[in-house]
């Protein structure tokens, strides 16, 4: 069985290492499986990118051009949601690659930002070969936007789009819904797998997909890599103050919309309020930003900056004494699997797949779903617990129950075989 993965990119996102790490998980049962990429970025020897030379670059640079441009000059509501929709109107054909060609199973992951379009991905359905397609979002069955929100126009056929400056009946998303529902008519080589139960169950109240075969598999995570140390010993590394207790909040992109940043700033502002130990507390941070203003918070803040080198991030886990990630939206995020299996606890909102990692008070503490005050209610609750031996012991074991390599990969293998068939 030789199995292609396929993903806009190796590095850089959610999608990405989600899709390495399952890679790697892949290879470590000894199923051969490939990643084909837009354009490489790491040094992974099974990764293989379309971009190899000036020309097919420049390609790469239009197409992605092409397909953000026109939305963002006609149709964007506001800089909020650019990145937030996507036509798939530019792309390139890779249905000849030799990947492509030599595989007996295409395993489709993310694909956006110019790398395939709607088209190229209906000439891979055409291909006959069995097509696994993870879902990292909700882009399969909208009309375009990665996450709906309080929409449900994805029951339907989209239109009026909320994203959009200039929703209606017929709008982007109307006429995105419709090129979908082509790409799939007929199509009986599909299987879906969504990270999270609950994407999972969105996905079935779909008009465009709930025909097809929708499992629920979640990402996996190497826990031998990530894995519990010394706090002090982590702490020195990064000159952090060893007596302080330290909240660690970071994204790829902590001014995503999604990341709810802004919720945080109110929630630390309630956890000052309430703290009588409030300057023993200190913050880090890590991630591109671009506008966050971090002299808002009345803590000090170390800000790290974009982390690369994954020796590292374990590190920054393993210095906290508890991770937040305050998103509104999200499907079932790498940074509260990597936090958990550092055996730091992590306060969350209670919303997508999230409280499929986090158990109430067992690991970590399911805020209610935008509340500030219940968000510093549970980092409170965290950073003042007599059981911490216990929460950080919990975290570890949420891992190590349902998240390693080995149990993710074993369940691909089976869905793979079954599609086989």
């Amino acid at each position: 069985m030789k199995v292609t993965l396929i993903n806009t990119s190796d590095a850089g996102g959610g999608a990405p290492v989600a899709c390495l790490r399952l890679l790697k998980a892949l290879d470590e049962q000894k199923i051969d499986a490939q990643l084909l990429v837009q354009e490489k970025k790491t040094n992974e020897n099974r990764v293989q990118g379309i971009v190899k030379n000036f020309t097919s670059r420049l390609k790469a640079r239009v197409d992605f051009f092409y397909e953000r441009l026109p939305f963002m000059f006609l149709h964007e509501k506001d800089k909020s949601v650019r990145f937030a929709f996507s036509t798939a109107n530019a792309g390139t054909s890779i249905k000849d690659e030799p990947w492509v060609k030599e595989a007996d199973i295409i395993h489709l992951h993310w694909t956006n930002s110019g790398f395939l379009s709607i088209n190229d991905l209906k000439e891979l359905i055409d291909t006959g070969k069995p097509i696994v397609w993870t879902l990292h979002d909700m882009w399969t069955f909208t009309g375009g936007c990665h996450y709906a929100g309080t929409c449900d126009h994805f029951t339907g056929e989209c239109g009026d789009c909320y994203f959009l400056s200039d929703p209606g009946e017929n709008d982007i998303s109307r006429k995105g819904w419709l090129r979908k529902a082509a790409m799939y008519a007929g199509a009986e080589n599909i299987t879906f797998v969504t990270c999270s139960k609950w994407l999972g169950g969105v996905a079935k109240r779909s008009s465009l997909i709930s025909k097809f075969r929708i499992e629920s598999i979640p990402n996996p995570i190497d826990v031998d890599f990530f894995s519990p140390s010394d706090k002090i010993t982590a702490k020195e590394r990064w000159r952090i103050n060893p007596f302080a207790k330290i909240i660690l909040f970071g994204a790829a992109n902590i001014n995503d919309r999604r990341k709810g940043i802004t919720y945080l700033v109110d929630a630390l502002k309630d956890l000052y309020n309430i703290c009588p130990d409030a300057g023993l507390i200190e913050i880090v941070i890590f991630g591109k930003n671009k506008h966050f203003d971090a002299s808002q918070l009345p803590f000090r803040v170390y800000e790290l900056g974009p982390i690369s080198v994954q020796e590292e991030l374990v590190e920054i886990y393993n210095l906290a004494d508890v991770f937040v990630m305050p998103s509104i939206e999200d499907n079932l995020p790498n940074t509260v699997m990597e936090a958990l299996a550092c055996g730091t606890p992590v306060v969350a909102f209670n919303t997508g797949g999230v409280p499929e990692m986090i158990d109430h008070q067992q690991n970590g503490y399911l805020a209610e779903y935008k509340s500030a005050d219940d968000l510093a209610k549970g980092m409170y609750e965290i950073l003042h617990s007599d059981k911490t031996e216990e929460l950080s012991l919990n975290a570890r074991n949420k891992v190590l129950n349902t998240f390693t390599n080995k149990a993710v990969a074993q369940q691909y293998h089976k869905l793979y075989k079954s599609v086989l068939k």
